[in-house]
């Protein structure tokens, strides 16, 4: 049996809940592959390849792939984190720029993330897992986030029909919603308008009550997944349970 690290690789690693993904899957001794459009720190005491990398580029994010794995091995955990929350508001007042950009990196991003590693893990044996970050905003609609959950369902249906596809390849894919963590996205949630999103007295109060999944609870439920598939009950989509009160 092998002694490498585990590999994985999270995209969006720049910041927010991808940055607090890769600390914690650093702790655990993973090597990892991490790419934003600005470089991501590498948190010590990781080996790591990481690049500045546009998700909606196809072929850009297939060839820091393939640097990941002739430098570290072969992949064995992906997490398509990437992804953006704007323009919030009414659908009929957004710009049409904006929402094109935002369907790039919210649906395109994934896409073309769950496709190279789909054929990557075709490509050798020791199947391997699959993250796509979802939200609970796939399946419950928020007046404001039209176009968010909008792609949030694309990347659920997404994930379920790669999961059938490549059952017999021997990956595992997951649609995981993490619930909320406490990251830039949520204080933009926090700085809009009651006109433009009227739920954010919510994330007010949940701001004040530190209602908050830490990153490091959300590795290690994806971690608890890949150790132990049957923890998912064969569910594709799934949401990370709210941390108990007081665990740090």
């Amino acid at each position: 049996m092998s002694d490498r690290p585990t590999v994985a690789v999270v995209t969006g690693a720049s910041r927010g809940l991808g940055a607090g993904l890769a600390e914690a899957f650093a702790s655990r001794g993973m090597a990892l592959g991490l790419c934003a459009r600005t470089q991501p720190p590498v948190p010590k005491p990781a080996t790591a390849v990481s690049r500045s990398v546009d998700v909606t580029d196809a072929d850009a994010l297939e060839a820091f792939a393939d640097e990941v794995v002739s430098t570290l091995g072969p992949i064995d955990l992906w997490v398509n984190n990437a992804g953006v929350l704007g323009p919030i508001g009414p659908l009929a007042e957004a710009d049409p720029a904006a929402l094109v950009r935002h369907l790039q990196v919210n649906v395109d991003g994934v896409v073309h993330g769950s496709r190279l590693y789909a054929r990557h893990v075709r490509s050798r044996p020791g199947g391997g897992m699959l993250v796509n970050i979802s939200s609970g905003a796939g399946s419950t609609p928020y007046q404001g986030w039209a176009v968010y959950g909008a792609s949030k369902a694309a990347v659920d249906m997404l994930t379920e029909v790669v999961a059938a596809e490549e059952a017999k390849h021997g990956l595992l894919a997951y649609a995981v919603a993490p619930g909320r963590v406490n990251t830039d996205m949520q204080a933009l949630i926090r700085s809009t308008s009651p006109e433009d999103f009227p739920a954010v007295d919510r994330y007010h109060r949940a701001l004040v009550d530190g209602d908050f999944n830490p990153p490091w609870w959300v590795a290690d439920y994806i971690l608890g997944l890949k150790d132990d598939p049957t923890r998912a009950n064969g569910a594709i989509r799934l949401r990370v349970p709210d941390r108990p009160p007081g665990c740090v």
